[in-house]
């Protein structure tokens, strides 16, 4: 549907679709947020997101069920940390979640899949030995190579990724034992994960040990590489990065287990941007291997090392004296030697790239003892499991809760406040701060106040939550004050659409505890239309939960991202203010529990219309249930809705059904009525079971549903396999 301009009687068209701006390197927000537990950790959140979006494709997902071996449950996430920022042309690090999904028992079927040109996620269900001894796979770009719980283990050898390839996921591995019998092995270069000039690459929770040379390269200007969650063992040298003059990497290393290596900890040289934040370097005793040294900062890397625990180590923290390492929170044990940090580049944070969450350095040990490394139940979320054994969780706003298990489930959490005391200051920034293609939940928690803003939530950040955090609803007020032909800053008018205060592009949204408003004064603004929407939605499972959305004209656009597409919302415990079309759209929504308010017109008259579907025909539209509808207006004087063939489309269908509702005096007793040409009769309008005084018998003027009828309008018919829960 294309923005319109029409009369004040008529509702208006969704918007033109809106266009972004990256930046020079990254496409980011201008911040990014820092608490909560670690995104791409969230297995059925994943799993879900995977799914209930298509990103397999109806074959892609017929061949996935029928699968020799089950799909780990979380084979189908995205990449934290670096690996997660949109930029050279990837948006993120998602491996081959578009592809097929194929289970691997032999060498020459990894090989097969891994060096394929189109995406693949290859589960390794088995223990596949390398030959010859050191060979290394040369993994092509858009590849997931995951683990079957633990039986999937390489021998003898590991991957390589070259020049240019990208969106590459390695997880759940056990990687092992290409050792050669030499300690600091000169001969052969055989490594776990080798990667020379990759891009967006994610390795997580694997078990690298006992090679020949490193356990894993990341070489040659190889950036956007995240490594987390990995135990790293039984090497000379752990973890390498840099082998170039370019200082353009990007890389994140975060809860890895490096125990039992000497060197290289990791060693990172000429890297931009190089974020380490609790890992656990262990010096065993007891054992021939000694440490020479722990983390390193070489060249002209620039180095922010942050809650880690260092263990027996020597040296634990070196840095070049061209390099500049910046120090948070890392505790020492029993460690000796150098232990270092300054220099004189330009200070950065990480929360300008990506969300991350920092775990106490004290309970990092145990924390990463049970949590690093494959996990043996296909179906356990890694994150839950690991932080189980910690009794505390601290954000990096400094809020500390007991009791790791609720912790694990919580979501990722921002904080808003317009007087400084928060993350951001405001909405925007903290959506902003999202990383594209999140798989879990992030709640923006604003605190009370006015904020007179834009929000724009995109359909690459879905499972994000806003919530006001005051004791009311009222509490929290997101406003602006847009319609459609108020002129935009660039050039051109918006459209209705357009004009919403908050619009939400992305899947399973939720707005919980706040107001959100369009304050557009039609009086003084009578020469463009009225149409001024608070808050648009055109995503799938939507959920409004104890909201305020008030407006005039168009105050609650709930459309769907295209005419083909299902788009879901779910409103209970609100209100919703407006008088002409103030509920619309071509979403399959639902009123439920709520109160439906209306309003006079700008010049004091009564009239009005309470919905305006404009359904495509075999989908369900606008339902009220349980709820109530009043205001301080005439008697008489309210539809409760009219058809809405939006841009004339005769193929619409438009439904609302009005249920177990109390409708005040207000409403007309014949509620339904035609618009631009087209018969409600035509459509589907009903009532059923109403009360009050502007329930009514049924006429041929006032449909009601039967018994039998009413059973298939229920809430549940509506939401379908969606469950709305607040989170």
């Amino acid at each position: 549907m294309s923005e319109h301009r029409r009369t004040s009687s008529e509702p208006a068209g969704t918007p033109a679709p809106a266009t972004g701006s990256a930046g020079p390197r990254h496409r980011r927000g201008r911040k990014a947020l820092t608490a909560g537990v670690p995104f791409v950790l969230i297995a059925a959140g994943a799993l879900a997101y995977g799914t209930d979006l298509g990103v397999l494709g109806a074959a892609g997902q017929a061949r996935a069920a029928a699968a020799t071996a089950a799909v780990p449950a979380w084979a189908t996430a995205s990449a934290d940390g670096f690996a997660s920022v949109d930029a050279l042309g990837q948006n993120g690090t998602y491996g081959g979640r578009d592809g097929r999904t194929v289970t691997v028992r032999t060498l020459a079927d990894l090989e097969k899949y891994a060096t394929a040109a189109e995406p693949y996620v290859i589960v390794v269900a088995a223990t596949i030995t390398m030959d010859p001894v050191g060979k290394e796979i040369k993994v092509q770009s858009n590849k997931t190579i995951v683990g079957s719980g633990t039986a999937g283990q390489i021998v003898g050898g590991g991957f390589f990724l070259g020049q240019g390839v990208h969106n590459v996921i390695l997880r759940n591995l056990t990687i092992r034992d290409a050792y050669q019998g030499v300690w600091n092995d000169k001969e052969h270069d055989y490594d776990g994960v080798q990667m020379d000039g990759a891009h967006h690459v994610w390795i997580d929770h694997n078990d690298i040990r006992h090679m020949a040379d490193g356990l894993i390269d990341s070489r040659k200007d190889t950036t956007y590489l995240t490594v987390s969650w990995n135990k790293l063992s039984q090497e000379n040298k752990a973890f390498g990065i840099g082998w170039t003059d370019n200082v353009t990497a990007d890389i994140t290393v975060h809860h890895n287990w490096i125990r039992e290596t000497e060197q290289r900890n990791p060693s990172t040289d000429n890297v931009a941007h190089a974020h380490l934040y609790n890992n656990f370097l262990e010096d065993v005793a007891g054992t021939d291997i000694k440490s020479s040294y722990g983390d390193y900062a070489r060249g002209r890397t620039n180095m922010v090392l942050e809650n880690s625990c260092f263990q027996g180590m020597t040296n634990p923290v070196i840095r070049d004296a061209t390099a500049t390492l910046v120090q948070r929170g890392n505790v020492f044990s029993g460690t000796s030697g150098r232990n270092e940090s300054g220099g004189t580049g330009a200070a950065w944070d990480p929360r300008t790239y990506y969300p991350y969450t920092l775990d106490k350095a004290a309970d990092v040990p145990a924390l990463l003892k049970s949590g690093a490394g494959p996990r043996s139940s296909i179906g356990t979320t890694p994150t839950a499991a690991a932080r189980a054994t910690s009794a505390t969780t601290t954000t990096t706003a400094g809020a500390t809760t007991k009791g790791a298990a609720a912790q694990a489930a919580a979501a990722t959490t921002i904080t808003v406040a317009k007087d400084g005391s928060g993350q951001y200051t405001t909405v925007q920034a903290a959506v902003n701060a999202v990383p594209a293609n999140n798989p879990s939940r992030v709640v923006i928690a604003v605190k009370p106040g006015t904020y007179r803003e834009l929000v724009k939530v995109p359909s690459d950040k879905p499972h994000v939550t806003i919530r006001g955090t005051g004791g009311s609803r009222k509490d929290t007020t997101i406003v602006y004050n847009n319609a459609s032909g108020t002129p935009k800053p660039g050039g051109g008018t918006y459209g209705t659409g357009g004009s919403a205060t908050v619009a939400v592009e992305a899947d399973d949204f939720q707005a919980r505890n706040l107001t959100i408003s369009n304050d557009f004064d039609e009086g003084a603004h009578q020469d463009i239309a009225g149409q001024a929407v608070a808050l648009r939605t055109a995503a799938d499972k939507v959920f409004l939960d104890g909201v305020i959305v008030s407006g005039d004209q168009d105050t609650l656009l709930v459309d769907t991202a295209a005419k083909e597409r299902l788009g879901r919302v779910y409103m209970s415990d609100s209100y919703v203010v407006g008088n002409v079309d103030f509920i619309f759209g071509r979403a399959t929504a639902v009123i439920h529990k709520s109160v439906i308010t209306l309003k006079k017109r700008w010049n004091g008259t009564s009239a009005g219309y309470v919905t305006a579907p404009s359904t495509a025909a075999g989908r369900k539209g606008i339902l009220i249930a349980d709820s109530t509808v009043n205001g301080d207006v005439s008697d008489r004087s309210f539809y409760l809705g009219r058809p809405w063939h939006a841009g004339g489309d005769a193929s619409l269908d438009p439904q609302a059904t009005v249920r177990d509702t109390t409708l005040s005096a207000a409403i007309r007793t014949a509620p339904w009525t035609d618009m631009s040409g087209f018969s409600w009769r035509d459509d589907r309008f009903a009532e059923y079971r109403n009360k009050g005084a502007g329930a009514g018998a049924a006429s041929t003027d006032r449909p009601q549903l039967t018994a039998a009828q009413a059973a298939g309008q229920e809430v549940a018919d509506w939401l379908g396999d969606w469950t709305p829960s607040p989170s």
